[in-house]
């Protein structure tokens, strides 16, 4: 069993009975409102990744800066485990649509994230060019035969339904767009291919993509946190909606809603 923080040594001092809450946003835009919010704020800097330890409305609750990416969002997820026990992780931020159907603002609650960045290409002689549509094969990176050196499938990783159920639970306090489930993509790329985009949401399921979810839960997983990934539309070119600054925020303080939800159902027990 790893050895608690000192912070979490410290919350449970001044009165908490439980771990504190990770909500994790990739940028600026994505992060420092929810920092704005804390109270008995303290800032500290592990390696280039950022954490602002406090509380909100009397529940412990750290912010993570994880920086853009899957590698960084993965050491951040990584470092935070370890360094807080936590008890579940959060991950929100900005996304760019693949559904028609969806639009700026309307908000993404994962009900899965999968890796759309991790593929096995069909095999071309020098010459014959590359087709990004024929990279069908996707690679499971938590393969259960470790052996195996091309595990072909796609891997879910699901929310945890506490968290999942308590973003349902104050979903209609949200006015700036819809609140809808679905499947959430990540991947260390930015999609502007529209046929690229169809070809995800049919074979993933995918509603909206982004760059850090699926990494994060992968590492939540192997350390059994609860995890949910929630992804507002920034912009989408299914649509030929535009992406608007404003969006980061509108997601933030739907967050902050179901945090204050889920802290106080897990009070009770």
């Amino acid at each position: 069993m790893i050895e608690p923080d000192v912070l979490h040594r410290a919350f449970l001092m001044e009165g908490f009975t439980m771990r504190p809450l990770i909500i994790q946003g990739a940028l600026p835009v994505e992060c420092e409102h929810l920092a704005s919010q804390l109270t008995s704020v303290e800032m500290e800097t592990i390696g280039g990744w950022v954490f602002w330890k406090g509380q909100y409305q009397g529940f412990p609750v750290i912010i993570s800066k994880t920086r853009m990416g899957m590698t960084n969002s993965a050491a951040a997820t990584a470092i935070a485990i370890l360094k807080y026990q936590p008890c579940a992780i959060i991950n929100q931020g900005t996304s760019g649509g693949h559904d028609p159907a969806l639009n700026v603002f309307d908000l993404v609650l994962g009900r899965a994230v999968c890796n759309i960045g991790a593929f096995k290409t069909p095999k071309k002689a020098l010459g014959e060019g590359a087709d990004a549509l024929a990279w069908r094969e996707a690679f499971d990176m938590l393969a259960e035969d470790e052996t195996d050196p091309e595990p072909i499938a796609i891997r879910h990783f699901y929310a945890d339904p506490a968290l999942l159920a308590a973003a349902q639970h104050v979903r209609h306090g949200y006015t700036a767009g819809q609140v809808v489930e679905g499947i959430i993509g990540s991947a260390d790329v930015w999609n502007n291919e529209l046929d690229r985009i169809a070809f995800f949401r049919a074979t993933y399921g995918t509603v909206t993509e982004e760059m850090e979810g699926a990494s994060v839960a992968q590492v939540a997983a192997q350390f059994q946190v609860p995890f949910l990934a929630i992804r507002v539309v920034s912009n989408n070119l299914t649509n030929q909606q535009a992406y608007n600054a404003k969006t980061g925020q509108a997601c933030q303080d739907f967050v902050f809603k179901v945090v204050q939800h889920y802290l106080a159902e897990l009070s009770k027990n």
